[in-house]
């Protein structure tokens, strides 16, 4: 090779390493170094100086690691590129390891086996739970048997939902997390079980009629909600790069977008309020009060978050109900 040509060779390298970032990962907490990066793209993402941390610590994998430019900051977002952040020549960030992870598919999926074979457990009356003698037995009135049925449509209809429509924006759930969720579910249902398929159950005050109509509107909801859900997802499934907030479709289901930024709240507080009024059954009653008083926050949030990224946001929509909240 010439000497010129392994200057020139020589400079571009220069050039090469100027452009790119030091990069220094500490513990939150210790402020120990753990990993140095050298010459890392300034175009990289957060996700890719995950990738790199995790082939020097193969135990901590991508989704365990949260990432922060001071310890007290919020986690950095994974599509988040090097190059915009408040860096220089050299960043320095902060780990904090988030546990042991799962993917929210298998967390949809345990919250919803778990919640249905839960009632089952209780609908037919397995030995330990009630009276010996009602062992096995099942309830002389049809709206215990319906239900049932409605309780078992409702989850089925999640998992149905969890594996062919849902997309996840975000990866995977802390266990920790996972198992406080499941325990809610879990609990909740043999709660509501317990009393529901209990031997001394009495049936609606008013009879068929209070049934009939529960259960008109209990479908109506939960067809709702899964028109919901499908809009959703086709909005995400576009190829257009460009994000845009959900709005009606010819679907009937969809019009309540005109009203409510999350009508699959609204649809689902729906249904369990009429599965209420079909059981008559005050555990019911509080089990719907309290998911109402969690699709709310959620809603809220969700309705904040449209308003903030779109101008031409509705100004007329609310979070969870119409024309009230």
């Amino acid at each position: 090779m010439s000497r010129t040509t392994f200057f020139e060779v020589s400079l571009n390298r220069i050039k090469w390493s100027l452009g790119r970032i030091k990069v220094k990962v500490l513990d939150a907490e210790t402020k120990e170094q753990l990993c140095f990066l050298d010459k890392v793209e300034p175009n990289s993402t957060i996700g890719d100086i995950k990738s790199l941390f995790h082939r020097s610590y193969p135990h901590w994998y991508p989704a365990r690691q949260a990432l922060k430019l001071d310890p007290k900051d919020k986690s950095l977002r994974d599509d988040e590129i090097l190059q915009n952040l408040p860096v220089g020549t050299s960043a320095t960030f902060y780990f904090r390891d988030l546990g042991p992870q799962l993917g929210w598919t298998m967390v949809f999926l345990s919250e919803c086996v778990g919640a249905l074979l839960t009632y089952l457990l209780f609908y037919f009356r397995v030995p330990y739970i009630y009276s010996h003698r009602f062992a096995f037995s099942s309830s002389p009135h049809p709206v215990v048997t319906l239900a049932c049925a409605c309780h078992s449509f409702h989850y089925m209809k999640r998992l149905v939902e969890t594996i062919f429509v849902h997309r996840f924006s975000h990866g995977t759930m802390p266990l920790r997390t996972i198992v406080r969720n499941c325990a809610y579910y879990w609990g909740c249902s043999a709660w509501l079980a317990y009393y529901i398929n209990h031997p001394l159950y009495t049936p609606p005050s008013y009879g068929e009629l209070q049934v009939n109509y529960a259960l008109v509107i209990f479908v109506m909801c939960e067809l709702g909600n899964f028109s919901i859900h499908l809009t959703l997802n086709n909005l995400r499934g576009e190829g257009s790069r460009s994000r845009r907030f959900p709005v009606p479709t010819k679907n009937p289901f969809t019009w309540l977008f005109y009203f409510v930024s999350c009508p699959n709240y609204t649809y689902e507080v729906g249904a369990w309020v009429s599965f209420s009024i079909m059981t008559q059954c005050l555990p019911v009653a509080l089990y719907t009060l309290l998911g109402f008083i969690q699709m709310t926050i959620w809603a809220k949030g969700k309705h904040r978050a449209y308003s903030r990224e779109f101008r031409d946001y509705p100004s007329h929509r609310m979070a969870i109900i119409p024309l009230i909240l």
